[in-house]
C-alpha cells in the first residue's frame, strides 16, 4: 500500500533542528553510502532490511535523495510504527556529518 499522504515529513534543515534532542535516525542506504558519511548517531540498516527491523518509538527515515526512505517509511507504518520521512536525503543534508574507514 501507499501511505504517503499519512506519513509526516520534514526536511534535512527541520531535522537537524532536532538533534540536540537525540532522535532515533535511520538511514536505509547501503552500508557502503552509510561508511562515506552519515548523520551522527545514525542507525543504518539497509532499505532491503528493513522490513526485519524492530523499531524503538518514533523515527526519522532518511536516504541518499528521499525514494528509499518513502518506500522504508511506508513498510515500518504499515506495521504500526511513529516514523517521519525526510525529504531530500542525504543530498540535503547540511549538518554534521560520520565517516567510517
Amino acid at each position: 500500500m501507499n501511505f504517503e499522504d499519512e506519513i509526516p515529513t520534514i526536511t534535512t534543515t527541520e531535522l537537524e533542528a532536532l538533534l540536540s534532542e537525540n532522535p532515533q535516525i535511520i538511514d536505509v542506504r547501503e552500508d557502503y553510502e552509510f561508511a562515506e558519511g552519515h548523520i551522527p548517531n545514525a542507525i543504518n540498516v539497509p532499505l532491503g532490511e528493513i522490513d526485519n527491523y524492530e523499531l524503538n518509538g518514533k523515527a526519522y527515515i532518511i536516504c541518499r535523495s528521499g525514494q528509499r526512505s518513502a518506500q522504508a517509511a511506508d513498510l515500518l507504518y504499515e506495521k504500526g510504527n511513529d516514523v517521519v520521512d525526510i525529504y531530500g536525503g542525504m543530498l540535503s543534508w547540511q549538518g554534521p556529518t560520520v565517516t567510517e574507514g
